[in-house]
């Protein structure tokens, strides 16, 4: 299905049936084979607003996947790029493909949610790309907390998200409808499949960003098509961000 080397029908019925972490493991080998892996045009788009090559120190890029994100990020870094997935098949596929990615910094790799990243003040660049639809609403501001954490004041993060489509276009019903068919599966069937559209969205996003300290920029129209509807997002953590959550703890 997609693609000859993709996934079939019957094996994403399987990952359906799954846990989001065993889905993932089932289709790694198969995953950058279905359209669900974050386009290079989009990855190539973003990547000027990240910086120059080696005007990085340390990045970390969040639900990595199989590293598309980190091929990107490693020839502008200069010390580090550390690539985080709850998958473990991912993860392997990840460091398998980037063996001969370009740049010279360090690759490494850890298994963990990114809801708790275990990092804290580290990063000079956070990037998160194509997996907010595995964050539920309600532990969205959990994870901008666990963004802030893994940054240093005056850190980045960088990701791409979009405006919410108008109720009337097929893009906000076909959407809709996909998420209730997740939310009945998810009702009748465990362990869960958290995987929904219409997350993470502007100006939501701003509004918890601003809250945890980020200053917002969005960059519209920066996308090529068919992907011109994406928001590409550069949040800076304020230098005296950290200090108000210290004080928060």
């Amino acid at each position: 299905m997609f693609h000859p080397r993709g996934p079939t029908f019957v094996e994403l019925i399987r990952q359906a049936l799954t846990s989001t972490e065993g889905g993932y493991d089932l289709l790694a080998k198969k995953f950058d084979y279905t359209p669900f892996r974050t386009p290079d045009a989009i990855l190539d788009a973003v990547a000027p607003l990240i910086g120059g090559r080696g005007s990085v120190g340390r990045a970390l890029d969040l639900c990595c996947g199989t590293g598309a994100g980190m091929r990107v990020l490693r020839p502008l870094c200069r010390q580090c790029v550390v690539g985080l997935d709850v998958s473990r098949g991912m993860l392997a596929e990840a460091r398998e493909r980037l063996e001969d990615a370009p740049g010279t910094a360090q690759v490494a790799f850890v298994r963990s949610d990114a809801l708790a990243v275990p990092f804290e003040r580290a990063f000079d660049v956070v990037t998160c790309f194509g997996a907010f639809g595995h964050i539920l609403r309600e532990d969205e501001p959990r994870f901008v907390r666990s963004v802030a954490r893994a940054l240093v004041p005056g850190g980045r993060f960088v990701f791409v998200t979009a405006e919410p489509p108008s109720p009337l276009s097929a893009r906000h019903w076909i959407a809709r409808s996909f998420n209730a068919v997740m939310h009945v599966r998810n009702a009748l069937w465990t362990p869960p499949f958290i995987m929904y559209y219409l997350t993470f969205l502007l100006p939501e996003a701003r509004r918890l960003l601003e809250r945890r300290g980020f200053s917002v920029e969005a960059h519209r129209g920066l996308l090529p098509p068919p992907f011109e509807h994406g928001v590409a997002v550069v949040a800076t953590l304020d230098h005296g961000a950290m200090a108000g959550q210290a004080r928060a703890r």
